[in-house]
């Protein structure tokens, strides 16, 4: 993996991350549960974004 590539997956994993942790504190804050759920899946999503990304270093 050339250092531009790696730049690339360090800034994926930081964007991923920061999503993760934005779904999971607003998924907390919410009172209308249809939308928390929905919020608590987009943070799945993002948690196995993050994973793939991972699994390429």
């Amino acid at each position: 993996m050339t250092s531009k590539e790696l730049l690339y997956v360090e800034d994926a994993l930081g964007h991923e991350q920061f999503m993760k942790t934005s779904s999971k504190n607003a998924s907390s804050q919410l009172q209308d549960q249809t939308l928390s759920n929905y919020i608590k899946e987009l943070e799945q999503k993002h948690t196995e974004l993050y994973n793939k990304f991972l699994n390429l270093l």
